[in-house]
């Protein structure tokens, strides 16, 4: 049976059959990894001390972009939340604990931005009530009530009361009552109920909740929100 040959096109880079010259290799384009190593080496060269004064670089700005927007370490600047916090000490604040979808709870101590609300600074407190409570101070036995609900407060510094100050406020939606661990020595939203705002703080301006105590070495302990406010209705179902 004839079969038809197939014409097979000869490769134009080829050179001709029976040429003694060596066949053109076209070079490969510069793979993106090998471009990086080039950016890498020119920057070593240039740079005081090369590579260590790149590495110190690369490691700074990793950090810069982790306290920017992950975690950011905080000193705590007076004893206005002792015992949980000390003067000195360092804590990790967690900026995305209130990211996609989350909120202060009460019983949270968290880090905020007091500018216009409580001073010109950033400042640590213990959320105490979120939008929509009634906080009361005190019942009979000296307790605060959230909704209507009594809470105890292990974390409170011995020997305080809740308050030495009555209030009666019900929160904003989107506001917290933040209170410290040491009333007796913390300037928090009893000493602002007259002022505009009332005391309360925009869940906007908080920065995020102090999860780690940091520094000093003996003091380092991942910290848990207390179970004092389990309890507590949510503001609909409050009571007395």
């Amino acid at each position: 049976m004839d079969t038809e040959a197939q014409h097979t096109e000869r490769d134009r880079s080829s050179p001709p059959s029976g040429s003694g010259d060596v066949p053109h290799v076209a070079e490969a384009a510069e793979e993106p990894e090998e471009r990086s190593r080039s950016v890498l080496a020119w920057l070593t060269d240039r740079l005081p001390g090369g590579g260590l004064t790149l590495t110190f670089l690369l490691c700074v700005g990793v950090l810069l972009l982790v306290s920017a927007f992950v975690m950011q370490p905080f000193q705590i600047p007076s004893g206005s939340m002792e015992p949980a916090f000390r003067s000195g000490d360092r804590v990790l604040v967690n900026k995305v604990a209130y990211r996609f979808g989350s909120a202060p709870q009460r019983g949270d101590a968290v880090v905020f931005d007091g500018h216009g609300y409580f001073g010109d600074a950033d400042y640590i407190k213990r959320v105490v009530g979120t939008g929509g409570d009634r906080v009361v101070c005190c019942d009979k036995r000296g307790r605060i009530k959230v909704n209507g609900q009594p809470v105890d407060e292990p974390y409170l510094y011995p020997g305080d009361v809740p308050s030495q100050v009555p209030f009666d406020v019900v929160v904003p939606e989107g506001s917290l009552f933040l209170l410290g661990d040491h009333r007796s020595d913390s300037r928090d939203s009893r000493d602002h109920l007259g002022e505009p705002g009332g005391g309360m703080i925009p869940v906007d301006e908080v920065i995020g909740r102090a999860d780690w105590i940091a520094w000093p070495v003996g003091r380092w302990t991942s910290l848990e929100r207390p179970d004092s406010y389990a309890r507590v209705p949510d503001p609909g179902g409050a009571h007395g």
